[in-house]
């Protein structure tokens, strides 16, 4: 399980795929979520903008990925 610590309120999916590194690119990342193979809480979620919060899980790969607050 990776943790990812936010620096703002909030990351957009994509974007945290990229940030631990099981996307190469933003393009594969679109890729990935519009194809329905992340899920956020549980959800298959395909919207690469959908915004992340503290206490938010994210599932690609067999990965999970939990986004935290600074702390």
């Amino acid at each position: 399980m990776e943790r990812l610590v936010l620096r703002e309120e909030f990351i957009k999916l994509g974007q945290a795929l990229k940030a631990v590194g099981l996307v190469e690119s933003g393009v594969e990342a679109k890729i990935c979520i519009t194809q329905g193979e992340v899920t956020v809480n549980g959800a298959v979620e395909i919207q690469r903008g959908k915004k992340l919060y503290p206490g938010d899980v994210v599932e690609f790969k067999g990965e999970k990925i939990v986004i935290a607050g600074r702390e």
